[in-house]
């Protein structure tokens, strides 16, 4: 769910390093004090090592946000909530906004963080020029492959140069890490954590790292971070069609549709093949709307899933209208912070060859959107990228940890149902718990999934094996505009 991940600028980061001396009492307190976006919120920073295993090379300053629990009588402890990204920032997420129920406010301090080297958690910086030279030769052939590993190369030195030593220690088991940082400061024995997306990221490996120290983990809309390269794009093409068609079955049933009565994956085929013909533009721009961006905005749409727009917006696009520029992805700046996702993900992409082998394969799986501009837009940013896989996917490794809640959207574009019921059948303590409708995220799509997770956070009961919460139709009306497609 989230916003941009990268804090991109012009120079270098105005946000110092700490040295190492800034001492262990200083590093588990949290000085907190009225937010200023929103003085009904607690502000505050926590200081952690740039490098967990090697204290010596400094300490940067997470920021964080807290809501104090409504009914402090009642209260049971702190919920550390992370919205994914890879990188969203947690901390404004709770400060402007109303994150999990009333019963589980009442009952808990919500707690959120910005991730290491995110908006005001030393935010890794980049400058724009560099970031603009985004080559425009095929990565399939080989001379596109090595523009890009060029490109990629380029972004990471300049990125490293502007942000200092924690360029390289952004992967997930540091932010695990100052979870459980976290979870000490705030003094909560064992942590009770509510995580989306690339969020429940997090959660699992904390089941990892720490399953002693685990109250709650709620795991909404699964990544899966056992699956190898070649199934991670399979999976992703298959579930971001998946999306595509459940659109389509819509738009076929609902005279509300714009294109009702229409083919859409005809409509779609005919709108990639202009995009691929270069013949796609934003308005007033001189910039081409690719194929890979065409998708990851029709994708975007999905995320609600927000039906009508998506197809006032198709309709549009098809007919030669105006397209919301302010609404499409930038594919000038890099989709995910390279040094966050390479670290944890080895999408395999080490040839020209293997990037057409592997579009090939995307293309059986999705025959209309071709392939997930998700998946493939991140990976891309892996190519030749000089930074070290610290925390490569690999089986889940979870003995002793207590009961967790894993809860997934049958149709979801973005994380797929599979990856969700994979994770969960090697996670032994876990229960999945099913959303038999779309979108992303489904805590707030479905009241049946918001009582029971709210259960299982406040009481530690989990449901029954096997629960399915019956899908609620989405609005045929949408106001709101296509959020970022980010795990």
């Amino acid at each position: 769910m989230l916003a941009a991940a990268l804090v991109l600028s012009a120079a270098a980061s105005g946000a110092a390093v700490t040295p190492a001396s800034a001492g262990t009492e200083q590093a588990r307190t949290i000085n907190w004090r009225p937010c200023v976006e929103n003085a009904q919120a607690d502000c505050g920073t926590l200081t952690v090592p740039i490098d967990w295993a090697n204290p010596a090379l400094g300490t940067i300053d997470l920021a964080l946000a807290r809501r104090k629990a409504t009914d402090p009588a009642h209260r049971i402890g702190s919920v550390v909530v992370d919205p994914g990204g890879p990188g969203g920032p947690g901390a404004e997420w709770v400060a402007t906004g109303s994150v999990l129920s009333e019963q589980v406010r009442q009952r808990f301090d919500v707690i959120g963080f910005d991730p290491r080297g995110v908006t005001k958690s030393h935010a890794l910086t980049c400058d724009r020029s560099v970031l603009t030279q985004v080559p425009t030769t095929d990565p399939g052939t080989p001379q596109g492959f090595a523009d890009l590993v060029a490109y990629n190369r380029r972004v990471a030195e300049n990125c490293r140069h502007n942000s200092g030593p924690l360029y390289d220690h952004v992967d997930d088991l540091s932010v695990v890490r100052d979870i459980d940082a976290i979870r000490a400061a705030v003094g909560d024995r064992k942590l009770t954590y509510y995580g989306t997306s690339y969020g429940t990221l997090m959660g699992q490996q904390y089941a990892e790292l720490f399953p002693d120290r685990v109250r709650a983990l709620v795991l909404d809309s699964n990544m899966d971070h056992s699956l190898p390269g070649a199934d991670f794009f399979r999976t992703e093409a298959a579930t971001a069609e998946d999306g595509f068609t459940e659109f389509t079955k819509w738009c076929a049933a609902n005279t509300a549709c714009a294109l009702h009565g229409q083919d859409l994956g005809t409509v779609f085929d005919q709108l990639r093949a202009k995009a691929e013909r270069g013949e796609l533009h934003l308005p007033g721009s001189s910039q081409v709307l690719t194929p890979m961006l065409l998708t990851a905005y029709t994708t975007s749409y999905l995320y609600g899933p927000d039906w009508a727009r998506l197809a006032n917006w198709l309709k549009s696009a098809s007919e030669g209208g105006q397209l919301t520029a302010s609404s499409v992805p930038d594919e000038q700046q890099p989709f995910y912070p390279q040094a966050s996702f390479c670290s944890d993900w080895t999408p395999g992409l080490d040839s020209a060859a293997t990037v057409a082998a592997q579009r090939r394969a995307d293309a059986v799986q999705a025959p209309h959107l071709r392939l997930s501009g998700l998946a493939w837009r991140a990976s891309l940013n892996c190519v030749g990228h000089p930074v070290r896989t610290t925390n490569p996917p690999h089986r889940y490794r979870t003995a002793g940890a207590p009961p967790i809640l894993m809860v997934n959207s049958l149709h979801d574009p973005a994380t797929p149902y599979a990856w969700a019921q994979h994770a969960a059948s090697q996670i032994p303590s876990a229960t999945l718990l099913t959303y038999e409708g779309w979108g992303h995220v489904a805590y707030d799509k479905s009241p049946c999934v918001a009582a029971l997770t709210d259960q299982y956070l406040v009481t530690l009961e989990l449901p029954a094996k096997g629960t399915r919460c019956a899908a609620v139709p989405p609005a045929t009306t949408a106001a709101s505009a296509p959020r970022a497609v980010q795990f």
